[in-house]
């Protein structure tokens, strides 16, 4: 039912390997925790990507679009989640080195399994600009013949399976790196930047009209 699916495959793609949010907060958890938070933060990621093809659908962030005022209201509440995250990582610099490094990182429980995945969710689900995105980008793709919810849930499962390959990538190569991960000053190195980068976001996303 989609058109020129090719080119979305493509276009989508590209979207997912450009560095951003998503990557910051995938690193960083898997810094944090391992392979295992990593995982769980990029299926939260990517769950996410299915509300708003859902919203997109059914017509919600159009009015998120064109109303200025919940558009403020939504963009505020993503920039304090994503300040807020980021605050989080540079607080951990205080902690004690062997806190924060690979070889003691906790084994994998159901505690580590909701955080990890809930910090991903709430990530991408209060991005006003992914809600945004989707309502200017699917509908490209939409035949006009089919179900738009349908044909934007697949496109949605699409971005999800090529979202959660690259995330993974991305962290089971990080967590592959014993020294790196065992060397305190990496990890330190690690939360510095990507709480830097959050709060950077955080703050751009609010200062943007």
């Amino acid at each position: 039912m989609i058109e020129n699916i090719e080119a979305f495959i493509i276009a989508i793609t590209i979207l997912t390997l450009t560095p951003g949010l998503d990557t910051a907060l995938v690193l960083r958890n898997t810094t944090r925790g391992g392979f295992s938070d990593g995982i769980t933060t990029s299926l939260g990621i990517c769950l996410g990507l299915f509300v708003h093809a859902t919203f997109s659908a059914i017509g919600i962030s159009a009015l998120l679009a064109q109303s200025a005022e919940l558009f403020n209201m939504v963009k505020l509440a993503g920039a304090v989640y994503l300040i807020w995250l980021g605050v989080g990582s540079l607080r951990n610099l205080r902690k004690s080195p062997l806190a924060l490094t690979g070889g003691n990182v906790k084994p994998a429980n159901s505690r580590n399994f909701w955080r990890s995945s809930r910090e991903g969710f709430l990530s991408n689900v209060l991005n006003p600009k992914t809600a945004v995105f989707y309502l200017a980008f699917l509908p490209q793709f939409i035949n006009p013949e089919g179900s738009a919810f349908v044909q934007s849930i697949v496109m949605a499962g699409i971005h999800f399976i090529i979202a959660m390959a690259w995330q993974c990538g991305l962290a089971g190569a990080l967590s592959s790196s014993k020294k790196l991960l065992n060397n305190p000053s990496f990890n330190k190195w690690m939360e510095a930047v990507t709480g830097v980068v959050l709060i950077g976001l955080g703050i751009k996303l609010i200062m943007e009209e």
